[in-house]
């Protein structure tokens, strides 16, 4: 039985297996009507519309689609397309959102809101992600295998970055970006995908997954803060996977 209750709140990591964290939808959306005034349009009772002010490129929340894909982020000239599927953390969503104004050429905010400086396959080396060369291209993937970055020679959508665990329920998301989509937004993405800092869900929120695959604790701890707690536990279970690592070559 999980010692956690529906409401409670609590830090999870790595990220990409927070689930979408859509509480805080806000972080997405709001610096770009309050601090770059890009317009809002709600069209439907869910679905929020965001233009630039240069009406360049728009953004469009719509989490009613059937296909599950619940953001689209487009530029018109040239036209490129990014699009992020519901249980894509909203961390790496809200990094993406608020780095537009500045693909834009407004830098208004550049000192609170910094942008990724490192190519793609350099922050997945840093992070500690495996490199696989295939047939089309190649692939990053995350220590725990859950999460990979393709880059292909796809001519619509070279890049993606896809995340499951064994098939598990609610534990899919996918982001695509289409040719021409800056590079630097999907290293901005990666960045903040790949952050080994833990993020706050509510419990309920939190995608079921096996036991192990990731470490939740609580936000607030007795004596040592929550987020000393949880680093503490992700150094616990770090050695308890190197442990049967060893154990397994061991047997072979």
């Amino acid at each position: 039985m999980t010692q956690f209750r529906p409401d409670d709140r609590v830090l999870v990591s790595p990220r990409y297996l927070a689930g979408a964290g859509i509480d805080r939808l806000r972080d997405a959306i709001s610096p770009l009507t309050e601090l770059f005034d890009w317009t809002f349009e709600q069209l439907l009772t869910s679905r929020v519309l965001l233009n630039s002010p240069c009406r360049a490129m728009f953004l469009d929340f719509a989490p009613d689609r059937q296909n599950g894909l619940w953001w689209t982020i487009a530029h018109h000239e040239p036209y490129w397309q990014v699009e992020f599927s519901r249980q894509t953390p909203i961390e790496a969503v809200a990094a993406v959102t608020q780095a537009l104004p500045q693909v834009l050429g407004d830098h208004r905010r550049a000192d609170r809101i910094p942008l990724a400086s490192e190519p793609v396959a350099q922050i997945a080396r840093r992070s500690g992600w495996d490199l696989t060369k295939t047939a089309s291209g190649v692939t990053w993937t995350s220590p725990d295998g859950h999460c990979a970055v393709e880059h292909t020679t796809d001519p619509e959508r070279p890049w993606r970055i896809v995340h499951s665990v064994q098939d598990g329920f609610d534990t899919h998301w996918s982001s695509s970006f289409t040719r021409d989509t800056p590079e630097q937004l999907v290293a901005q993405f990666l960045v903040h995908v790949s952050d080994e800092r833990s993020v706050e869900r509510r419990f309920a929120d939190v995608p079921a997954l096996p036991f192990g695959s990731a470490v939740i604790t609580p936000t607030h701890t007795s004596g040592l803060g929550g987020h000393t707690t949880h680093a503490i536990a992700q150094v616990a279970q770090g050695l308890a996977a190197h442990s049967r690592a060893s154990a397994s070559r061991s047997i072979r």
